[in-house]
């Protein structure tokens, strides 16, 4: 299946991908991947054309995402039992994240980008989100990005 391939990084240069893939569907793990291979379809679906390794783990950090806002909800309604399913399928899907970004690396990248667009204060805001946001999606959240880029601005 072509998705199949793109989503385990098999043309993004990891020739073992495929197999990581095919041993998480063996061991019980194919619940999630298809989630993730069906938002992945969607998507391409939706712009009308393949998507790259960068979109993809758009898609899957957008998955990711939507999992732990429903941890959140399954613990404040006091059903953990689903908080804990969903918190293991988060942990199976992350696999397919790149490494997140540390806080001192996120920041180093929106210093660069300050100093790229010439920002002086918080309203140059705006020009360093987008210089900044492709180099972090899929690693970070944004939210946390738009406040250190706040602080570091003087905001």
């Amino acid at each position: 299946m072509r998705l199949e391939a793109r989503s385990y990084g098999t043309q993004g240069g990891d020739p073992g991908g495929r197999e990581k893939g095919h041993e998480e569907w063996r061991r019980g793990d194919s619940f999630h991947i298809e989630v993730a291979l069906s938002a992945i379809q969607n998507e391409e679906i939706r712009v009308r054309r393949a998507l790259s390794i960068q979109e993809i783990h758009k898609v899957i950090s957008t998955v990711c995402k939507q999992r732990t806002e429903a941890i959140d909800l399954f613990a404040k309604a006091g059903r953990d039992d689903l908080a804990q399913k969903e918190a293991a399928e988060l942990s199976i899907l992350q696999r397919y994240l790149p490494r997140p970004l540390t806080e001192e690396e996120v920041q180093s990248l929106i210093r660069e980008s300050i100093s790229e667009s010439g920002a002086h204060g918080v309203q140059d805001l705006g020009k360093v989100m987008k210089l900044v946001m492709p180099k972090v999606t899929g690693r970070t959240d944004g939210k946390r990005v738009n406040e250190l880029a706040k602080a570091l601005l003087g905001g």
